[in-house]
């Protein structure tokens, strides 16, 4: 079906659907998925090292003929990130926690697009002000990390009336195109999708990771803060792991005192080691215990049952927004 919103018009998109940062899951390989199939997706830049920063998005740029993003999480100074970025060619920026005044300023002075990941109608009378283009609301349905004030059916129509005029994207709890319609109907101009394409064949997330969000149920996930550094924590929702199970088992201690703090569980691409609670999900070439790194899902994974091409779970979309359309131009007034 088509579809014609402020975001299909500003990324020139074929389906008003955006593909969350999946940490190091977000590769040239799943990215080039996304804009073929008419979609747009954002890289977690803060994931990669500043030292091959440039060579990755390089790489991005030339799998999706530069149609993707880069996600900024500024939890820390990131920029350096954002230089490298904007030398590389990118022009689509996503930013989130901590002050974004200052690069929203840098990304607009170069001519880029902006959206503001956040999570209270407060924040939304901010944007425009701010020079944001686009308003991703989070419900606190979402899987990874979130900044969501109230679930999605609450919270997306009160950023919408706080916008003042911004176009708002919805994010949390949708997975298909019944979530879509349910978005648009609320005043979103698209939405934005995380868990779904985690468990997509072309995600670069581990396998193990992708059969445990398609078995998984909601009452296996946890919300949590305990996979962030101190001083960064940020409410965060995983599928309970084995990590998670053996703090909980020892009485939920603070940082400094939880089981096996300097396990380490893996190493990064760089050789750096990875630790049991760090924040880094299990990518595809994780050697080592890939089961103790954070399993980032949503509260949608009650509607994930397999992993699939990228193409076939955007085709889905709008098959099933369609079939949702169609039922609601169905309904009669009861007499």
């Amino acid at each position: 079906m088509p579809f014609e919103t402020a975001l299909t018009q500003a990324l020139d998109l074929r389906v008003p659907v955006v593909a969350g940062p999946l940490g190091r899951g977000s590769s040239a390989e799943f990215l080039g998925a996304m804009a073929n199939s008419g979609c747009f997706g954002f890289t977690a830049a803060a994931h990669m090292p500043e030292e091959t920063l440039r060579d990755e998005l390089a790489k991005m740029s030339r799998a999706t003929n530069g149609r993707f993003g880069a996600n900024l999480s500024l939890t820390r100074d990131r920029r350096k990130w954002l230089a490298t970025a904007l030398e590389a060619g990118v022009r689509v920026f996503s930013v989130w926690q901590g002050d974004i005044e200052p690069y929203v300023r840098i990304i607009k002075d170069a001519g880029g697009l902006v959206f503001w990941t956040l999570g209270s109608p407060d924040e939304a009378a901010r944007a425009k002000g701010l020079g944001v283009d686009f308003i991703v609301s989070q419900g606190q349905e979402a899987g990874g990390h979130y900044v969501g004030s109230a679930p999605t059916m609450s919270l997306l129509p009160s950023i919408v009336d706080a916008a003042k005029g911004v176009p708002v994207v919805a994010a949390g709890g949708i997975a298909d195109g019944r979530g879509l319609v349910a978005a648009m109907a609320l005043g979103a101009c698209g939405v934005w999708m995380g868990t779904r394409f985690v468990a997509s064949k072309e995600s670069a997330n581990h396998r193990g990771y992708k059969e445990r969000v398609v078995a998984a149920r909601a009452t296996d996930l946890v919300e949590t803060e305990l996979f962030d550094p101190v001083g960064q924590e940020c409410p965060h929702r995983v599928i309970r792991n084995s990590t998670f199970s053996k703090w909980e088992e020892a009485g939920r201690p603070a940082t400094g005192q939880r089981p096996g703090e300097r396990d380490r569980i893996s190493s990064f691409p760089n050789g750096k080691p990875l630790y049991r609670y760090d924040a880094a999900a299990a990518w595809d070439a994780m050697e080592g215990d890939w089961e103790a790194s954070p399993l980032y899902a949503g509260t949608t994974i009650e509607l994930i049952r397999e992993v699939k091409p990228v193409a076939e779970i955007v085709r889905e979309i709008e098959t099933t927004a369609q079939a949702a359309l169609n039922k609601i131009a169905d309904l009669r007034t009861v007499r």
